[in-house]
């Protein structure tokens, strides 16, 4: 995944290479997978392993945080389309995306390592937040907002807690759940255990 969007255009001066982008950002993933914790990790470190300069590096990214932020976004997969025709269907299309990007057992040790120096770095966590948290709680609150208005869920429903008893339940699953494998049907299950207590 290139941090460069097609299409956009580019600054005058030297181009901008999308190689050296994603061997930046892979590195950075490397370093930490390694368990190099976001205080211990340097841009020198990144570009030594990236094999770029340091002046490649801080023509993309002003700080160490928004290169980190950045590169933990990668580690989310994109949001998955949405058919707008059923709520189940749609919230287990999102809680899905959770569970197979939680599979991914470097994927996690990434961002469990990253996610523990969170409250040092709280320029990290904003980027972070921003690009890949916000789109996925957008989504799924159109989708709960929408069965509210259609009257698939409850018209008293507080769409904040809903919310939170969905991915909260995701989440126990993904990175406090028993060990193993995530079942497959998953998202289903959790998305119908959430709407028994949001049905009309």
């Amino acid at each position: 995944m290139t941090i460069q969007e097609s299409g956009t255009a580019r600054p005058a001066g030297r181009p901008r290479s999308e190689k050296a982008e994603k061997a930046i950002i892979e590195a950075t993933l490397d370093l930490i997978a390694e368990g190099m914790g976001v205080s211990e990790l340097s841009i020198e470190a990144i570009a030594s392993k990236a094999g770029v300069g340091k002046t490649t590096i801080y023509r993309r990214w002003s700080s160490k945080e928004d290169l980190v932020a950045d590169a933990l976004a990668t580690l989310k997969a994109p949001l998955p389309p949405l058919s707008g025709t059923s709520v189940r269907d749609d919230l287990i299309s999102l809680l899905d995306a959770m569970r197979r990007e939680a599979g991914h057992s470097r994927n996690r040790c990434v961002m469990n390592i990253a996610m523990s120096e969170a409250d040092r770095y709280p320029r990290l966590m904003e980027r972070f937040v921003k690009r890949a948290i916000e789109p996925r709680q957008r989504a799924m609150r159109d989708v709960i907002e929408r069965g509210v208005a259609s009257g698939e869920l409850r018209a008293d429903l507080d769409v904040d807690m809903g919310m939170a008893v969905i991915t909260g339940t995701m989440l126990w699953h993904t990175k406090w759940g028993p060990a193993g494998d995530l079942p497959a049907d998953l998202a289903e299950r959790v998305v119908d255990a959430a709407l028994a207590g949001m049905a009309p």
